[in-house]
């Protein structure tokens, strides 16, 4: 248990408040009030200022709790400079008996609403921002590399099919005899080429359209002759 200390403070509040408490209890008496009545007005007014100030303590901003405590500060006030000597106590004006006769009710209205006004909402507390996603470290810068592309080969053709060789000639032997049917053939050449142009056929033009070897056609040539 924390134990008191007595220092100059606790000592003037303590002064402060009896010479307070003996002055209200004066005003009160001598506004009509004796008896115990004189001493439960000093008390009612402590209580009010009291119940204000820890208002005021437990809620910031409470105009009515400040009201209060300063129309309780007013009373207490005024009954020190009232008891100062510049109100004779022997003749206390009527509108003082009227305010010391309704001090109670007003007392218990102040510290009814003090005691049970409904206290005001904690603010909501802001919201807690969303936490950044985590910053991926930065890569490392990567060398340019210069990738050389192959040429594309060109698409390879097929093979052009090989021309048939062109029939060699085979010299046929100058004494080698002229198959009859080949000879007919021939004479039939001769003779519509005889009829077109009117002259012999030769052995170059023979050998030409029987296409036959050189001396093949010269062989027919000279039979037909």
């Amino acid at each position: 248990m924390s134990r008191i200390r007595i220092d100059a403070v606790l000592i003037q509040a303590v002064i402060a408040g009896a010479l307070s408490f003996a002055h209200l209890h004066d005003l009160a008496e001598a506004a009509g009030q004796d008896g115990w009545k004189a001493w439960a007005y000093p008390v009612s007014v402590d209580l009010l200022l009291v119940a204000a100030w820890r208002r005021m303590r437990t809620t910031a901003d409470n105009r009515a709790a400040w009201a209060w405590f300063v129309i309780a500060l007013a009373a207490s006030l005024g009954a020190n400079v009232a008891t100062a000597g510049l109100l004779n106590l022997n003749e206390v004006p009527a509108w003082l008996r009227i305010l010391v006769a309704g001090w109670p009710a007003l007392a218990f209205l102040g510290g009814t609403l003090l005691v049970h006004a409904p206290a005001t909402a904690p603010a909501a507390p802001d919201s807690v921002p969303a936490a950044a996603p985590p910053v991926a470290p930065a890569a490392e810068p990567v060398p340019d590399v210069t990738v050389e592309r192959a040429p594309d080969r060109a698409p390879e053709l097929p093979p052009a099919p090989a021309a048939d060789p062109a029939p060699v000639p085979v010299p046929a032997p100058a004494s080698a005899a002229v198959p009859p049917a080949l000879l007919d053939h021939a004479r039939k050449l001769a003779d519509a080429h005889h009829a077109t142009t009117g002259a012999r056929i030769d052995a170059a033009t023979l050998r030409a359209r029987l296409g036959v070897p050189a001396p093949l056609a010269d062989a027919i040539t000279a039979q037909l002759a």
